[in-house]
């Protein structure tokens, strides 16, 4: 597998063999299974189940796989990793590597409170800090002989404080799980953008102490697509996205707002490659979200979707089918019609 690097004029992905044509990104989230279990709560006892599920993504046409280690389940003590995590994580690796599938390792989860450990909370700001770029370190330092790993993502949707002193450093729960995690509770006087960048600088200074070379990135929520255009993308400010090598951005486009989300989308184009590092039909029909890819293709490089585990034809022979599942089968096989034009960039906009 070759590595994927970003092109000389930081326009689009290029694969380090030859430079030449565009890597596009096609690919999936495995965060957790049908029954909410996260990848790194199974992945030793059920490994048979995660290659299984690696071989199924490949046969979906997707060429990379977004996968999301939790803090709590990688690091005993703040200066200090689980051995027989980091071994599981060179598992999948080689299991990476052998169905020709690249990684986007999203760390510092703490999706499931029960995996979050007693003493991680009560650190100060800055230990805190120090014990993830810890994490960040050993996650590097095993990664990176592998040609696998397309990416490092700091952390899946860091929100900042504002005026008022926050006391949990977790947002809302979603179906059991909190997806959203402050980097600070306190702004002490701090403009946004410093708070975010001096974050950013000290992750990204653990990885390139252990890998000096892979790409680094962070996936956000758009604020200017929530709040209706108002704001400014804090971590792609010119401050921050200097220490970034591309833009991930998660969006859910809402039944008849497509437009709005393209338009949404153009201003994270900051002179670096932008990839929807989520999408799915969970606001908007099927046939919505591909116009939504469609439309988004001139300044776009790269879509990533979800996989839960089950195939579009195993829903699809339930016999208790649910509206959940009915939905995602029939995008599952959209997805894959999409796959071949989409990795050789041959979407083309409905309107052209």
């Amino acid at each position: 597998m070759p590595r994927i690097s970003v092109a000389d004029d930081q326009s689009s992905f290029v694969t380090s063999a030859t430079g030449n044509p565009p890597f596009i990104v096609w690919g999936v989230n495995y965060d957790h299974d049908a029954q909410g279990d996260l990848l790194d709560e199974y992945w030793i006892d059920d490994w048979d189940r995660v290659v299984e599920d690696f071989r199924e993504m490949k046969d979906l046409g997707a060429n990379c796989v977004r996968v999301h280690l939790q803090f709590g389940k990688f690091m005993t003590a703040p200066d200090a990793a689980e051995p027989a995590a980091l071994a599981q994580l060179k598992k999948l690796l080689g299991l990476a590597e052998e169905t020709g599938l690249y990684l986007d390792i999203t760390g510092l989860a703490c999706y499931h409170k029960k995996n979050i450990p007693p003493w991680y909370d009560k650190l100060t700001e800055q230990d805190r800090w120090r014990a993830q770029a810890a994490f960040w370190s050993a996650i590097a330092k095993t990664c990176r002989n592998s040609p696998a790993v397309l990416c490092y993502d700091l952390m899946n949707e860091p929100i900042l404080p504002g005026k008022k002193i926050e006391s949990e450093w977790l947002g809302g729960e979603l179906s059991g799980k909190f997806f959203v995690q402050r980097i600070a509770l306190d702004a002490a006087g701090r403009s946004r953008e410093s708070i975010a960048e001096s974050w950013v600088k000290m992750m990204v200074s653990a990885i390139r102490q252990q890998d000096s070379d892979r790409l680094i990135t962070v996936g956000v929520i758009p604020w200017i697509f929530v709040f209706d255009g108002k704001g400014k993308p804090v971590f792609y400010s010119p401050a921050v996205a200097r220490h970034l090598d591309f833009v991930s951005v998660h969006f859910y486009p809402q039944t008849g707002e497509v437009d709005a989300a393209v338009a949404a989308l153009g201003k994270y184009e900051v002179g670096k490659p932008v990839v929807v590092e989520e999408m799915f039909p969970m606001r908007c029909s099927s046939e919505e979200l591909e116009t939504f890819i469609r439309q988004s293709a001139n300044h776009v490089d790269g879509w990533i979707s979800f996989y839960w585990g089950a195939t579009s034809e195993s829903l699809e022979s339930k016999t208790d089918q649910t509206l959940a599942e009915a939905i995602t089968a029939r995008w599952l096989k959209t997805f894959r019609e999409l796959a071949s034009d989409a990795k050789q960039g041959r979407l083309v906009p409905e309107d052209s």
